[in-house]
Formats: structure tokens, sequence, C-alpha cells
């Protein structure tokens, strides 16, 4: 499973670079999002952009994923192409994920507003 982690922010950017969460890849997927999220303490932002294909068994890897971050950190996603949308949507996981269109607009959720000068 080939995944892209950057850590170099107040929020960690992780890419999926496959175009299936499925079956074949779930336990991978979760192995993978474990070993390069264990270390870390703030919140990440999963990046779904290039990922075209969602079945149960990924969706239970992505639920999966958000309890190994444990308290006091939250899993969001970017980027949902349709049909990946359409899963989160009909499973109400929208209800449960804060969902951005895009990496940049997850990032701008989390800037911090500038103070006005007095």
């Amino acid at each position: 499973m080939k995944m892209t982690f950057d850590d170099s922010g107040d929020v960690a950017v992780l890419l999926v670079e496959e175009s299936r969460i499925d079956a074949s890849v779930a336990i991978q997927f979760k192995d993978r999002f474990r070993d390069l999220t264990e270390q870390g303490t703030g919140n990440v932002i999963l990046d779904l952009s290039r990922v075209e294909f969602l079945d149960s068994s990924g969706l239970g890897a992505v639920v999966a994923a958000r309890k190994l971050l444990g308290e006091g950190r939250l899993l969001e996603l970017a980027g949902l192409t349709p049909a990946v949308d359409k899963v989160m949507t009909l499973t109400r996981m929208s209800t449960v994920f804060p969902i951005h269109a895009d990496v940049a607009a997850a990032l701008a959720s989390h800037a911090v507003p500038a103070r006005a000068s007095s």
C-alpha cells in the first residue's frame, strides 16, 4: 500500500497513492497508516483524491484508522472522488468524519486567523 506522509506542519497529511481501498488491501492500509502516524501527536488529513473505489472493507479500514489515532487526535478526509463521496454519504460517514473538498481547504480550516492590530 503506497502512501506519502507529510508531518512537517501542525497537521499531518497522508496521501493514499492507490486507486482502490478494498478487501485485498484493507489490512495493508491499516498497518501502513499506523506505521506512519503512530509517532505524531496532531490531527491527520487523509487525502483520498487518488482513490476511485472504496468498498465496505476499505471503509472499515478508514474507520479503524480513525481509532488508531487515539484520543485527542482527529482524522479528516479530503479530496473525495465522486464514488468515494457516495460511499461516505450512503453510510452516513460524512457525519462522522470532517470532509473537505481538498487538502488546501482542510489545511485552511486549521489556519489561525490573524489578529487585528489595535
